[in-house]
């Protein structure tokens, strides 16, 4: 008996030391957010503890999801097939089993991605854009070369990604001067299209300032931008270590789609509400977590 005793106290100490706390890291614009405190929430609601970091660029949060100082991230598929692998994208469904083999040697497992595109898109003010019949990149482009006075806004990470701005320009035959980039943060050229401070910005299809402010976003009439299907990745050790994690995952990532992302953001960034809020109540509506 006394064997016994020892070998259960033995068990559930181990079963204790590995079940660490979850470290989740998120990029630094709302969806990220959302996405993070939803999978927090829930994920505390199931017992897990989980710790977070926030507001990284996505070579920074890779490198440390690969290096093991994370142990879970949402990421695109795009991102990763043509950022991290240097690949070209080809339908989504092939992105997806592409990223997933490749990172199986990195140690990283993609779980079931979301119905949530958050692809890469420009805009322009809606009325601005109509005046002129634009509702295409190929059509934007031959206005912005016409106008050297007209001004691009972007954030500084897609200046330098290799699916940004210097393949768009070769694919589009887009001529553009230094002095007509304008970098900001993400979050605030939506602001800079509304009060025409730019007359094109690069924004997110799921972003909800896009509806709130009444953007048009132009259509990739070239292909250009790959899908970005986000997903839930984690380290595969912690995966392991965490019975119960993997199918919790798969059923929050199972909810989200275009539509209720935008509606999320919109929440945020239009009405000003909080992140935690918002992504609270959601996970209360869909009756995962107890209310208040």
């Amino acid at each position: 008996m006394k064997r016994l005793i020892i070998s259960i106290g033995l068990i559930l100490a181990a079963n204790f030391a590995s079940a660490a706390p979850i470290r989740l890291g998120s990029k630094d614009f709302t969806e990220q957010h959302l996405l993070s405190a939803m999978t927090r929430l829930y994920l505390t609601e199931k017992g897990f503890e989980v710790t977070t970091t926030t507001d990284l660029p996505s070579i920074i949060m890779r490198g440390a999801l690969v290096n093991k100082q994370l142990d879970m991230v949402w990421d695109y598929t795009g991102t990763a097939l043509i950022v991290y692998h240097k690949l070209s994208e080809v339908n989504p469904e092939q992105s997806y089993a592409k990223v997933k083999e490749l990172d199986v040697k990195n140690g990283l497992i993609w779980l079931k991605p979301a119905a949530l595109n958050n692809t890469y898109a420009f805009a322009m003010q809606r009325k601005r854009a109509e005046e002129l019949g634009i509702t295409n990149m190929s059509e934007m482009v031959q206005a912005f070369n016409q106008h050297k006075e007209w001004k691009l806004g972007l954030d500084i990470e897609f200046a330098g990604r290799p699916d940004g701005l210097k393949p768009m320009q070769e694919k589009y035959q887009l001529k553009l001067d230094r002095p007509q980039m304008k970098q900001m943060n993400s979050g605030l050229v939506y602001n800079a299209i509304r009060d025409g401070f730019t007359e094109v910005g690069l924004v997110y299809s799921t972003d909800g300032r896009v509806k709130g402010f009444d953007l048009l976003v132009v259509a990739d009439d070239l292909h250009f931008f790959p899908s970005y299907a986000a997903t839930p990745v984690v380290e595969k050790s912690v995966l392991d270590a965490h019975p119960g994690l993997e199918e919790a995952m798969n059923t929050l990532s199972a909810l989200l789609n275009n539509e209720t992302i935008i509606t999320l953001n919109a929440k945020v960034d239009i009405e000003h509400q909080r992140v935690d809020d918002v992504a609270s109540q959601f996970l209360m509506d869909q009756g995962l977590i107890k209310g208040k």
